[in-house]
């Protein structure tokens, strides 16, 4: 089971993980439910991580296969809130700036919305 929060904005939706350990089974449960939404409304994303403290070693993998299907989709994926003990997992076990990460949710929410211009800006060329 994972708990999460899901904040639907005009072009994205914000996904808090209301969990302190995220596990490769929750993360995989994550990739379920952004399937879903996507299939209802695709719409980029931004990932709260505010809440979790610590990740199973595997989901960075995880993270990274959820980034590359959403940027195949021509979407945005930028985590947020990121733990350093999370962070330390994270550059570990991942090549150094594969996924989009932001110390606040604010500053996600400008990294989508400039993503989402210049791939207005490439489809007029």
């Amino acid at each position: 089971m994972l708990k999460v929060k899901i904040d639907t904005k005009e072009i994205f939706h914000v996904i808090c993980i209301e969990e302190t350990l995220l596990t490769a089974n929750m993360a995989e449960k994550l990739d379920e439910l952004v399937a879903k939404l996507q299939t209802d409304d695709e719409k980029s994303l931004v990932i709260d991580l505010k809440n979790v403290e610590q990740i199973d070693i595997s989901v960075p993998e995880n993270f990274i296969d959820l980034h590359n299907k959403t940027y195949g989709k021509s979407k945005s994926l930028v985590f947020c809130h990121v733990h350093a003990a999370v962070k330390q997992v994270i550059d570990a076990n991942t090549e150094p700036e594969a996924l989009n990460i932001t110390p606040t949710e604010s500053e996600a929410w400008d990294i989508v919305q400039m993503e989402e211009i210049e791939r207005e800006l490439d489809m007029d060329i």
